[in-house]
């Protein structure tokens, strides 16, 4: 079998989730760009498991599901993130998230 279809389909979810994260300015949209790309890196792990015999059995798979833990971790906290943003400054636009803090006097 030649895994071509996988490979290409996963190139694109990857493109498309690259756009997203430098395109959009949406932080929710951002982080759904992230998990676009994760699921990219998942279905190249499990069809490089099924394509390519490696010492470890089923070691694509098991990478994916490691995969999957992470996308859930960083989901929950970039939500918390994303929400207290909104409460303090009323948007979840990155462009207008001060990366550094200001003085006190300063406003």
């Amino acid at each position: 079998m030649r895994p071509v279809i996988p490979y290409v389909t996963a190139a694109l979810l990857f493109g498309l989730g690259v756009y997203g994260v430098l395109r959009r300015r949406n932080a929710v949209l951002v982080l759904m760009a992230v998990e676009l790309m994760l699921n990219a890196v998942n279905l190249i792990l499990v069809t490089a498991d099924t394509t390519v015999r490696a010492q470890l059995p089923h070691g694509g798979q098991v990478f994916a599901l490691f995969v999957i833990v992470l996308a859930a971790a960083e989901i929950g906290v970039g939500l918390a993130i994303v929400l207290q943003i909104y409460r303090l400054r009323a948007t979840v636009a990155v462009d207008e998230v001060p990366l550094a803090e200001r003085p006190e006097g300063e406003r």
